[in-house]
């Protein structure tokens, strides 16, 4: 799907929107806005490039797009070690190692035991041209057996506590879409992540919501809170303008929000619009959530639990089958 052609053709209840420290006006440099990441100390850029996308496009295309963020200020780059199979991270390698010691990298193992979280992280430091990334993150955390996997002897958690002593990464988290009853069940488990990243957009409040059940346990902590999916991968865009999308969601109480790119036009517009971003009034948000749950459930946010399916699917392990 071109966001592009979107573009160019057109807090949740209870939580706070975005008012403090920098960001309470318009960006007055031209420069991309920034908050500081949680605990961490780091600033960073209110969006970030993500890899997530780098399959859909040429790797020549994503250097280029990659350069081109960076050009234009942003600090934060996002990817995983799934991602393209492992070529993602190469882009980042030949691209970011110049501008290594301004720029946040993080990436992200699926591994749930500790050898392969711990080789998956070499394979990543190797493809990244670097010794360090500045955050490593548990991936993709969908089903509770997953959690149980993570936190046996022998699990992942290990290798990311080692990993963070050793200085191979300097902040840990975790990441999920599918459930946030998984994502309240890793933070019930561990209170030493220094991150967490889930989906939020207009449409996530009407339908299994992490807006509404994660995200003020996240603020709660003072957490390092990035957001994705703030289109629903576009599929919101026919009635949602990407400013409004990227608004809203940076109008939560978030500090940066992973954004995939296939074209220099995609992050050239990302950009324009979050140099001008101005937090959005709760009447605004409401607003645009309105709108947002015309389209709410598993149609539109299929990353998630299908609860539609319930009378006919095989339950298992807390989710479908």
């Amino acid at each position: 799907m071109r966001r592009r052609k979107f573009f160019a053709a057109s807090a949740a209840a209870g939580l706070s929107i975005y008012t403090g420290g920098e960001l309470k006006g318009r960006s007055e440099s031209g420069e991309i806005p920034k908050r500081v990441f949680g605990k961490t100390g780091e600033r960073l850029t209110i969006i970030g490039m993500a890899g997530g996308r780098f399959p859909m496009c040429s790797y020549e295309d994503a250097k280029a797009i990659t350069l081109r963020a960076c050009q234009l200020g942003v600090n934060y780059f996002d990817n995983a070690r799934i991602y393209w199979q492992g070529k993602s991270e190469e882009v980042y390698g030949d691209v970011l190692a110049p501008f290594r010691k301004r720029i946040f990298i993080t990436t992200k193992s699926p591994q749930r035991s500790r050898q392969g979280a711990e080789a998956d992280l070499e394979k990543s430091l190797r493809a990244l041209k670097t010794d360090y990334v500045d955050l490593w993150q548990i991936h993709q955390v969908s089903k509770m057996h997953e959690v149980e996997q993570i936190f046996a002897p022998g699990g992942a958690i290990e290798a990311f506590e080692a990993a963070k002593k050793g200085g191979k990464c300097r902040f840990i988290g975790f990441t999920g879409h599918h459930d946030p009853q998984v994502h309240l069940e890793m933070l019930k488990r561990y209170d030493k992540y220094d991150s967490i990243l889930m989906p939020l957009n207009p449409a996530d409040p009407s339908y299994l919501s992490f807006e509404k059940i994660v995200l003020p346990i996240a603020v709660e902590r003072g957490m390092g809170i990035q957001g994705m999916k703030s289109t629903a991968n576009s599929k919101l865009l026919h009635a949602i303008p990407l400013k409004d999308c990227l608004s809203y969601v940076l109008s939560l109480p978030i500090h940066c929000l992973a954004l995939g790119c296939t074209t220099l036009g995609q992050i050239e517009d990302d950009v324009r619009i979050v140099q001008q971003f101005k937090p959005l009034t709760e009447e605004q948000l409401a607003q645009i959530r309105e709108k947002g749950a015309k389209w709410k459930g598993p149609r539109l946010e299929d990353w998630k639990i299908d609860t539609e399916r319930a009378s006919t699917d095989i339950y298992r392990d807390g989710f479908y089958a």
